[in-house]
């Protein structure tokens, strides 16, 4: 090692993302080719096949529009939103960090919830940030009181998932109204709503919620989860106004979105009945879960995504290789105080159906483990 130079100590102190395992991974830790992938909150169902279609005409010895020109006009039709205050990025993941490197100065305090998502903390860290992180409720909802209180102390952005990654719930309509109310002139408010298409057509559209709320904002999504193109890297920041989105787009790279990535997510906002099947074959799935999960004695909060957190009663990094010896990942909460659970994705009939086999038998490995020890 090179003694004399100094990294940046806000990165080199950073806490690792906790990532799903991969398949291949899991292939050659269990020696099992039948393995269900149930860590990262992908689509069972895959995507449409009118985005496999539209790939067929990918030209890889091009660059991509570096506007993202057509899925921003796309998404504009969709949104009812001017194209000017949508920045395209690759992956929400890159939108996350572009607003972090836009607003974000040594020493700027940055508001969220845990248990959440890692890259909120990660990415504001990596800025110079101090990350508050406020806790849910007990019964894991929203402590909405909680954070109207830690907003009067001004943070520069207030990072928040509806639905909550990784608990589930997602915020109702006076929760949100009271939370737009309390932010300051000083906060930007970034609402993540990558999961927000398993919501129900009864769900709070923040896109349409925030609209004239005369807040700085930004909405994030993705067509990672409901439109199943997690493999491309494609999401998406609505801002609340051009100065925003500009700064955005200023932070991100050139070139960030592949071709590939671009036609595809045209072609799945073009098949939106495709989406709608798998979103509501996945909820009845979900729903057995939640029912089978609490009839073997097991805790998870009212979800709206396409994944359950579970109370698994024990040590989740123990939990997490009980499930990996049936062939099955689920991604172990590493947090501390959350760390008796885990999160697992909703598959297909099939997968659900092993997931669930296995945790009936989980609280055997528990006691034997206890016995070892």
């Amino acid at each position: 090692m090179t003694a004399d130079f100094r990294l940046n100590p806000n990165v080199t102190a950073l806490p690792p993302y906790n990532a799903g395992m991969n398949i291949a991974v899991a292939r050659s830790r269990t020696g099992r080719d039948d393995i269900a992938a149930l860590a990262s909150n992908e689509n069972p169902y895959g995507c449409s096949p009118k985005v496999m279609d539209a790939l067929k005409g990918v030209n890889p010895s091009r660059y991509a529009d570096p506007n993202c020109t057509a899925l921003r006009a796309t998404l504009s039709r969709k949104l009812a939103v001017p194209a000017s205050r949508i920045v395209v990025g690759n992956g929400s993941e890159e939108m996350i960090a572009a607003i972090c490197r836009a607003a974000l100065r040594p020493f700027s305090t940055v508001l969220t919830v845990k248990p959440g998502f890692g890259l909120h903390e990660i990415e504001s860290r990596a800025n110079g940030a101090k990350v508050v992180k406020h806790p849910m409720t007990k019964e894991l909802d929203f402590d909405i009181d909680g954070l109207l209180a830690k907003l009067r102390k001004k943070p520069t952005i207030f990072f928040l998932s509806s639905p909550s990654n990784p608990v589930g719930p997602a915020l109702n309509r006076d929760q949100l109204r009271r939370l737009v109310g309390a932010v300051p002139k000083e906060t930007l408010l970034v609402l993540d709503e990558a999961y927000f298409e398993f919501c129900g057509a009864d769900a709070v559209d923040g896109v349409q919620a925030l609209e004239g709320s005369g807040i700085a904002y930004a909405v994030l999504r993705t067509f990672s989860k409901a439109y199943g193109l997690a493999g491309l890297r494609v999401g998406y920041a609505i801002a609340s106004d051009e100065r925003i989105a500009s700064a955005i787009a200023a932070a991100k790279t050139p070139f960030n979105v592949n071709a590939a990535a671009q036609l595809a997510a045209v072609a799945a906002l073009n098949d939106q009945g495709w989406m709608r099947e798998a979103v509501a074959k996945v909820a009845d799935e979900r729903n057995r879960m939640v029912r089978e999960a609490a009839r073997l004695g097991y805790f998870a909060p009212g979800s709206m995504t396409n994944f359950l957190y579970l109370d698994v009663k024990g040590d989740s990094g123990a939990a997490f290789d009980h499930f990996l010896s049936r062939g099955i990942i689920v991604k172990p909460w590493l947090e501390p105080e959350y760390a008796t659970f885990i999160r697992v994705t909703v598959g297909v009939p099939t997968e659900n159906d092993r997931f669930l086999n296995a945790l009936s038998e989980l609280s055997d490995t528990f006691v034997v483990k206890e016995q070892c020890e």
